[in-house]
């Protein structure tokens, strides 16, 4: 079954207002809007290079819009404090580094330092908000373990860990299940769901399964050539039109026979595509994307 889509009543917190994002020279997004729905879970898709992850680096103020701003709280988020910044807003960048035969409980450690400062070092609400972090992911077990002891799904878990530890309402997941199996993937994700229903947090995360965006999300935000394409439920974005036109993908939509999300079934070159709306077999509708759809 499709998420709650929670309805804003107000401005989002965390917003761009037509921001051009470049690397040097190189400009991948102009005049871009982006609002993040607040209390809900938000997947922004998209083909590689689209420029989803430079927009979650300056939704989180790792990168400066060289036109345009960054609104949080109903301020320029570049006149915010780096360290206040980051009490409000985690960010879990893709494949993270630690230092070899780091233990978890120091990486979730780490999450601390935004609460820390010369004259206030660790304190008793800091070891609180590291084991209560630990708990919600269910890694408590894991503490003294290093890093390379863990699996893939549980290192995942242990950078989440130490985003919670931040103890942030906003948290921005750039592709949270990259090389992950499909287990660890639903075992990351599930906890995603968890940390957003059970325990309030708003989510951005980058994802590339289309599928897994589609049941995991509220909303999903469809990018391609550093612009939002579409966005909206996952009915609403994924379709056949518009996936032949982001990614250059022929495929057909039928119900997920689980969640009854969206499911995007890929169409190669060997296959033969349904009549456009042809029925589906056990209820719903087919839809094929056009034949001729645009190369990605």
């Amino acid at each position: 079954m499709t998420p709650d889509d929670p309805s804003p009543a107000e401005p989002a917190r965390l917003r761009a207002e037509r921001v051009t994002l470049a690397y040097g020279d190189t400009v991948v997004s102009r005049g871009l809007d982006f609002a993040v729905p607040d209390h809900a879970v938000t997947a922004v898709i998209g083909p590689n290079g689209c420029g989803k992850s430079t927009l979650l680096r300056a939704l989180g103020r790792l990168l400066r819009p060289a036109a345009g701003r960054v609104v949080l709280d109903g301020r320029p988020i570049r006149s915010v404090p780096p360290r206040a910044v980051a009490r409000t807003v985690a960010v879990l960048p893709q494949s993270p580094q630690a230092p070899p035969g780091l233990a978890v409980a120091d990486l979730v450690a780490r999450g601390r330092h935004p609460h820390q400062s010369w004259y206030r070092q660790w304190s008793s609400g800091d070891r609180e908000a590291v084991a209560h972090a630990l708990e919600l992911t269910g890694m408590l077990d894991c503490a003294d373990r290093t890093l390379e002891q863990l699996s893939g799904g549980q290192r995942q878990r242990a950078w989440i860990s130490m985003a919670l530890a931040q103890e942030t309402d906003l948290l921005l997941l750039d592709e949270p299940t990259t090389f992950l199996d499909l287990a660890h993937q639903i075992e990351v994700l599930d906890l995603v769901r968890e940390l957003n229903e059970r325990h309030g947090r708003t989510v951005v995360m980058v994802l590339h399964d289309l599928n897994l965006a589609a049941r995991y999300a509220h909303r999903l935000v469809a990018m391609s050539r550093g612009a939002v394409r579409a966005e909206g439920t996952a009915e609403e974005v994924l379709t056949p039109e518009l996936l032949a036109e982001v990614f250059g993908l022929r495929c057909a939509v039928v119900p997920d026979p689980v969640s009854g999300t969206p499911l995007v079934v890929p169409v190669s070159a060997h296959d033969t595509a349904p009549a456009h709306g042809a029925a589906a077999t056990g209820g719903g509708s087919v839809r094929a994307g056009p034949a001729d759809a645009p190369a990605g």
